[in-house]
């Protein structure tokens, strides 16, 4: 039995502040269910949704539905047009780290239902065409880490080397893309942890929340953290609640504030599998960090038109000067292919 702790502050306490973001949507991703943990990014300008996982055909956990990952690569040439299917993945992947560069759309690490991978793709569009390159895989396999960029280098953090492991890892490597060279660097001051929220200011790194796994016991984290090259770690203020698996990497304003959205705050974990259809879906809630004050508020919440559709397991893409979150798991084991849409006020 998977035992969960949970540790939470009453979010009241937040300095609360007027909805800061403008909602709408894109065209939904052309599949009937939608999928959790796709890679998601920029390359040529483009919005590209690869790969991730579903249970299809009506399938959950709990009826015998069979996960299964896919290999699709899904093009959004502008805000107007329709999806392009246009290419695949060398393989089903999913739950691992996106990070758009000007290279293109790197994807890093992941699983699929042979395991976890040590894998590194950059995904790039030219031409009206999907293009595959593999670049050196990090040391480790590894799959729901987070990562970020800042200036020329990828950061991953946490994440479980395999399926079957009884523990999160504590790991942080550098990817330099000048150089295409991988590094094992320090660690936080903190517990390991897997599906924590990475964040970028341009100049540092941000490690957000996550859950550690330990002896197969689940512990929802609220802690912070920042890095830089000169000053390593940082301790941060706490979250006011966690945002396990919330979309990744957070959203940088002009200001160098940090966004986070929505997330799951642990309070239905142990009863996910009693509640099934029941689960009422996971936080809307926004949080904003400023790095200035070291402090958190409210910024609002995410609007769905409905109580189950905030997302997580997806990646958070910033394109066309909007925040896109592309499809995701809107209740355990259940996905959505709608792609919402924010713009700060």
């Amino acid at each position: 039995m998977l035992l969960i702790t949970v540790k939470t502050s009453e979010a009241q306490s937040l300095p609360e502040k007027k909805e800061m973001f403008s909602w709408d949507s894109l065209p939904s991703i052309p599949d009937p269910v939608g999928f959790a943990g796709s890679f998601a990014g920029v390359a040529n300008e483009v919005l590209i949704v690869a790969g991730g996982s579903n249970f299809p055909n009506g399938g959950t956990p709990w009826n015998g539905g069979t996960k299964t990952w896919y290999d699709n690569i899904f093009v959004l040439e502008n805000p107007g047009a329709a999806w392009k299917k246009t290419g695949k993945l060398p393989f089903p992947l999913g739950y691992g780290v996106s990070v758009s560069t000007p290279q293109g759309l790197m994807i890093i690490g992941g699983s699929n239902a042979a395991g976890h991978y040590s894998d590194v793709i950059l995904i790039h569009y030219r031409n009206g065409k999907i293009g595959t390159e593999k670049l050196p895989s990090m040391p480790f396999a590894l799959a729901n880490s987070c990562g970020a960029l800042v200036g020329n280098k990828i950061y991953v953090a946490g994440g479980i080397i395999n399926p079957s492991s009884p523990s999160t890892e504590k790991l942080f490597l550098s990817f330099d893309l000048e150089s295409k060279r991988w590094m094992q660097l320090p660690t936080w001051p903190g517990p390991s942890r897997m599906l924590s929220v990475a964040g970028s200011d341009g100049a540092g790194f941000y490690l957000f929340s996550g859950t550690q796994l330990t002896d197969g016991k689940r512990s929802y984290l609220q802690d912070a953290y920042s890095f830089t090259e000169d000053k390593g770690w940082q301790k941060l203020a706490d979250l006011p609640f966690p945002v396990v698996a919330a979309p990744s990497p957070a959203f940088c304003d002009n200001e160098k504030k940090l966004f986070l959205f929505g997330g799951d705050t642990g309070k239905d974990a142990a009863q996910a599998a009693f509640l099934r259809e029941k689960h009422p879906g996971f936080s809307d809630s926004i949080l904003e960090y400023n790095s200035d004050k070291n402090e958190w508020s409210a910024a609002g919440r995410i609007y769905t038109n409905s109580a189950t559709w905030s997302p997580v397991t997806t990646s958070l893409v910033v394109w066309e000067n909007r925040v896109v979150l592309p499809g995701g798991e809107v209740r355990p084991g259940v996905r959505t292919p709608r792609v919402l849409t924010a713009t700060k006020k």
